[in-house]
């Protein structure tokens, strides 16, 4: 008995006991760890991601390596890395016409022409950028079926956050060094939710923090009025370019109604 007591009083009894009782434990967890349930849809799911990756990458190596590089690194300053920058982003670049990059410029413009990718390659693409990194992915379709939208808070969100850049009839405007705020008016749904989501060449990030899902699709309404017409309430829209627009039509018909005016006066006079 005495014996026993010893080792207990021994320093390396303690060690002894924590060494059984992680390993106890160790056991014990992996032993009860409840186990995703496995199944053929899941098994086929799994197959068709790394299908879909497989064939993004073969996609990317042709058609955009040349300057994100083989493996989405970057390439200096020709291309930025695209780890991070989701499917989203793919899905809006390439499918609005901007990437692949037609020439070098300070911006890449929208070309609906230039989309020489089906949906299937561009989500291709879009699952071979996310193996590389993950970012935002598409958005949901609830958010951008515009069926529970309010368009007045739409409206209110859009000249809060956009407007400066955008104009406040989405018809886009001039930035710095050549750069410009795009119109919005032959935009997608989706497109506009994807730029909002990842923030594009020199627009901000607008995550769902910031501004919401619904939210989101609040200002998606607004813009999809104004492309059906509801912005022009009081007669011709006059390119709904605001003030500048209204000032060059009242300076160019006011001043030759002026001018005819003046001439009429002046030969009654005579």
């Amino acid at each position: 008995m005495s014996k026993l007591a010893t080792y207990r009083r021994s320093p390396i009894a303690l060690i002894v006991l924590l060494f059984l009782g992680l390993t106890f434990t160790g056991t014990a967890y992996a032993a009860f760890q409840p186990t995703a349930p496995t199944d053929a849809y899941s098994a086929a799911n799994a197959a068709e991601d790394v299908d879909d990756v497989e064939a993004g990458q073969k996609l990317f190596l042709a058609n955009c390596a040349s300057c994100h590089g083989k493996n989405a690194e970057g390439n200096g300053t020709a291309g930025p890395s695209l780890a991070g920058v989701g499917s989203a982003a793919v899905d809006f670049q390439v499918g609005t016409g901007r990437m692949p990059l037609a020439a070098p410029g300070v911006q890449a413009p929208s070309d609906p022409n230039a989309v020489n990718f089906s949906d299937q390659e561009i989500a291709q693409l879009g699952a071979f950028v996310d193996s590389i990194g993950p970012g935002p992915g598409l958005p949901d379709e609830e958010y951008i079926d515009l069926a529970n939208a309010d368009i007045a808070n739409g409206g209110k969100i859009f000249r809060t956050n956009c407007a400066m850049c955008h104009n406040s009839s989405a018809q886009g405007g001039a930035l710095t060094r050549g750069k410009f705020a795009p119109d919005l008016m032959n935009v997608e749904p989706k497109h506009m939710y994807e730029a909002m989501l990842t923030g594009p060449q020199s627009m901000p990030v607008f995550n769902d923090y910031t501004i919401t899902p619904q939210e989101k699709e609040d200002v998606i309404a607004f813009v999809v009025n104004i492309q059906e017409g509801g912005n022009s309430f009081g007669g011709h829209d006059l390119g709904s370019l605001g003030p500048a627009g209204d000032a060059v039509f009242v300076w160019t018909f006011g001043v030759a109604l002026l001018v005819g005016a003046a001439v009429w006066l002046g030969r009654k006079a005579a």
